[in-house]
């Protein structure tokens, strides 16, 4: 059976339907309709305001490509500026061909381009150093919690070192479900209560961030890139079979089985959460060591980097925080090992 026209344009046959809502279009036009759905998030969300200075997190993955790649077709309309920054995780032998990716990236767009490294930002910490240390403390499935928060300043800081404004990553909405699943599975009021929304104003002093592929599929991510023949790595991190968000990618991939919509509706839920006042977190302070908001007296960042300079790297994790204030000689970070071929977590 031959391929129905597209019903947008109406004269070249349909090369897909949108999983979400059935339509069939041809690539040209399901990326015109992918593109002005993300200009109305931003628009609508007023994420990025005329003249902003925006740092693209940039991982060499397929969201990020996405997001660069949108945002650079976007930029005159939104009049905003954009530089890419990636983040050098140090874990060994797969960054390099992720940050190929991203120059590669960077010189075929013509966008500039910073690299920041865990290395030179936490005291010689890398993630293969951090994987080692708590490997001995039962806790090596805690990579991805160190990984995701010390990415996360190190982004901030690269941001801060262009001069940008604002701060944007490539999170789509089956990310964002996963994240509220997780938070519903562990109890954690507090990241529920400050899940919603499109993005953070910039609290504290941190710079404002957002998500303009928030309300995207992951699916329709990875259309975008093929119709757009985008060139990005695509192969997985060597500590994500061991996080505990692949439970929840797992469980979500069933739900939507079931209920098509469940993405989006977690997306929303978060959105539109409310909590009793007594399960409120309390207002956010300055960390005492670095001045980054914290709910605690150390950051997050901060805690988990005295945890792993003390040999304790359990401290920081949950409810091992208790012992923050416990006395403990410092530790050297571990010398990185020799690079292996592997992938880079996406952004």
């Amino acid at each position: 059976m031959p391929a129905p026209q597209c019903a947008s344009c109406n004269k070249a046959r349909a090369a897909l339907r949108r999983p979400r809502s059935g339509q069939a279009l041809c690539g040209a036009c399901f990326c015109a309709a992918f593109e002005a759905e993300v200009l109305h998030t931003v628009v609508a969300g007023r994420l990025l305001p005329p003249g902003a200075v925006v740092a693209v997190g940039a991982s060499g993955g397929k969201d990020s490509t996405v997001l660069a790649h949108v945002l650079r077709e976007l930029a005159p309309r939104l009049d905003i500026s954009l530089h890419l920054v990636a983040v050098d995780e140090g874990i060994g032998g797969y960054r390099d061909a992720a940050l190929a990716a991203v120059r590669r990236q960077a010189a075929r767009w013509e966008l500039p381009l910073t690299v920041v490294a865990y290395a030179d930002l936490f005291g010689g910490w890398t993630m293969d150093a951090v994987a080692r240390s708590t490997a001995g403390s039962g806790r090596s499935r805690s990579c991805c919690t160190f990984c995701g928060v010390l990415r996360r300043r190190a982004l901030e800081e690269g941001a801060r070192l262009v001069g940008a404004t604002h701060v944007v990553t490539g999170h789509n909405a089956d990310d964002m479900a996963e994240t509220v699943l997780m938070n519903f599975l562990r109890g954690d009021a507090g990241r529920l209560a400050r899940g919603g929304g499109l993005g953070s104003p910039g609290e504290g002093g941190a710079l404002p961030r957002c998500r303009p592929l928030q309300l995207a599929s992951q699916k329709e991510v990875v259309l975008y890139a093929h119709f757009r023949r985008l060139d990005y790595f695509s192969e997985e991190c060597v500590y994500a079979p061991e996080a505990f968000r692949g439970h929840a990618r797992d469980l979500l991939k069933m739900l939507e089985a079931a209920r098509p919509s469940a993405v989006l509706d977690l997306v929303h839920s978060a959105e539109r959460l409310a909590l009793a006042p007594a399960a409120r977190p309390p207002p956010p302070g300055a960390c005492s060591r670095c001045g980054a908001l914290a709910s605690r007296t150390l950051c997050q960042a901060c805690a988990l980097l005295d945890g792993l300079n003390r040999g304790r790297p359990r401290l920081a994790i949950g409810k091992g925080r208790r012992g923050l204030d416990e006395e403990g000689p410092p530790r050297e970070p571990q010398p990185s090992r020799p690079p292996t071929s592997q992938s880079v977590p996406d952004f």
